[in-house]
């Protein structure tokens, strides 16, 4: 049985401003890529934040059954939210611990629903660093980005 992972990466050109969002998505079979298909995408105004949950929200959406994957990204607040903060927020009608609406909220029940279809595993790696997989994820972010440049 193949192994799914998916590289995300969002990128944005001031914050707010125009952002990009990319995903390498592989199936190996642990030594070899068996198989590699590449999304992005992007907005005129948006931030960073919105750019990293596009591109784990675009990943999971475009696996047309369920799966198991691992998501592998740069963006803690991602990672963070996902694995962690979500549980308390839903738990708390989408607010924070400070009683606040969540940022992104939209963006995060997508994710939510998103993944709940798959067997997610979630896992942060240091961005910029030379990993070839999410320096690509990097590229396609700054290629969905690149039409809404000026």
């Amino acid at each position: 049985m193949p192994e799914l992972y998916a590289y995300t990466d969002g990128a944005c050109s001031g914050n707010p401003g125009p952002g990009g969002w990319g995903v390498l998505l592989q199936a190996t079979d642990g030594d070899s890529v068996l198989k590699e298909r590449e999304l992005k995408g992007g907005e005129a105004t948006t931030t960073n934040n919105q750019m990293e949950l596009m591109a784990a929200i675009s990943a999971l959406e475009a696996l047309e059954r369920p799966s198991t994957i691992t998501v592998v990204t740069d963006s803690a607040y991602v990672k963070n939210g996902v694995t962690g903060w979500i549980f308390g927020w839903k738990k708390n009608g989408w607010k924070t611990a400070a009683k606040k609406p969540v940022k992104n909220v939209e963006l995060w029940q997508r994710l939510d629903t998103a993944q709940a279809r798959h067997q997610v595993t979630w896992k942060w790696v240091k961005g910029h660093a030379g990993h070839p997989e999410n320096e690509r994820a990097d590229e396609l972010a700054r290629a969905g980005m690149a039409p809404f440049k000026k």
